[in-house]
């Protein structure tokens, strides 16, 4: 199992969220942030904590550049929303105006995943 030190990279993370159940994504629609492809709820910035923030950067292409943000919703279901960091990052202005508005709580990665 890793240590949080050695999760680096986008590939890590998404295997220990998968490991422990957390993999689902979190995708944007005008209605909110539904958790998993064909939601059947949406979620607000307010009913929402960004519970963790994965920053990684390109050793050779800022382009590779990309921000995991780790987000639980009502009644502790965690999921990840993946966004490139880069100026024109693909989202709408919506989704980054959505994601701004989530308080974050930046939880320690032991108590995330019981190491």
């Amino acid at each position: 199992m890793e240590k949080p030190s050695e999760m680096t990279t986008v590939t890590a993370v998404l295997e220990q969220l998968h490991a422990r159940r957390m993999d689902e994504e979190f995708v944007y629609t005008p209605q909110g942030l539904g958790l998993g492809s064909g939601a059947a709820e949406y979620y607000q910035p307010d009913e929402l904590k960004i519970i963790k923030v994965y920053r990684f950067e390109g050793e050779s292409d800022p382009a590779d550049s990309a921000i995991l943000y780790l987000i639980e919703a009502p009644g502790h279901k965690i999921g990840y929303s993946l966004d490139a960091y880069v100026a024109d990052n693909g989202h709408s202005q919506e989704y980054n105006n959505f994601i701004r508005q989530i308080p974050v709580e930046d939880r320690d990665e032991a108590l995330i995943f019981n190491l």
